[in-house]
Formats: C-alpha cells, structure tokens, sequence
C-alpha cells in the first residue's frame, strides 16, 4: 500500500460500492478530471490493487438465501493433504468461500443452499467425502446483517 495516495483509496472505496461507476462519476467523487482518474484506475488495476469486477446479486430471487458456516477439521495438516482438500473445494459449487484458519479447526467454509434440506445433502453427500475431513460443525446463518 506504500504505493497508493488518498485518492487511489478513494477510488477503490467508491469501486467497491458500485464497481459499474462510470469513469465522469467516479472521477467527481474522487475529485479528479476524467483522464487523471483514468489512469489512477488503470494503474490499480495493473498493480493487482483491483483484480475485477462483479454483480452484487440476490440470492433469495435465485433460491439460494440459505447460508451456513461449516468450521472443518482435517486428519492431516501436511501440504500435500492441504492441496487435496484446496483442489476438491473448488468443485463444490454450493461453497462459497473457503478459509484456512489459525485455530481449533483447520478450515472455515461459507455455504450457499436453497434450504436445510439442500444443505444436509451437501454435508452428507459432498462436505463428508472431502479429503482429510475428519470432523464439521455447522454454524446455520439466521439473518445477513452486512455482505460486500
């Protein structure tokens, strides 16, 4: 960050409220000339400050509201059992985000279902069969206070 000012700041703070914010707009907000921001957006983005842009989407709309914290423990923390896990995660579509974690548990995944009924098959059929995994605890989501 030693390479960012106030204004580059600024520019990804607006960024990350509306990523769809026209170049004139943003550059009014940041306080800058169309072209000057231009090139602050540009150089963030070719500095890996800002890695791209995506929808903010409902998920009640698309039967997906169902959301649960599910902490995991593996049986084996080497690298090679790390990977296996890392690699068979990313084929679940129903997992959100998932997070290594300094702690009692090994992992922290964030799940996304249509209902409980969609999730305990998700647990017993996908989340159980992953490698490793000798234990989960579910942590079912009750209300989304604030999402980014």
């Amino acid at each position: 960050m030693k390479n960012l000012d106030s204004i580059d700041l600024a520019i990804i703070d607006e960024l990350q409220r509306d990523g769809r914010l026209p170049v004139t707009e943003l550059a009014q907000r940041v306080n800058l000339t169309k072209t000057p921001c231009q090139m602050r957006l540009q150089k963030l983005e070719n500095q890996g400050y800002i890695l791209g842009y995506a929808a903010r989407i409902n998920h009640d709309r698309l039967n997906k509201g169902h959301i649960a914290f599910v902490q995991v423990t593996l049986n084996d923390t080497k690298s090679k059992a790390l990977q296996a896990f890392n690699t068979a995660v990313q084929q679940i579509s129903e997992i959100e985000q998932c997070h290594m974690i300094a702690g009692s548990f090994d992992y922290l995944l964030k799940i996304r279902t249509a209902d409980m009924a969609s999730y305990r098959r998700v647990l017993g059929e996908e989340l159980s069969a992953l490698p490793h995994v000798t234990q989960t605890s579910t942590f079912v989501s009750m209300e989304s206070v604030k999402e980014c």
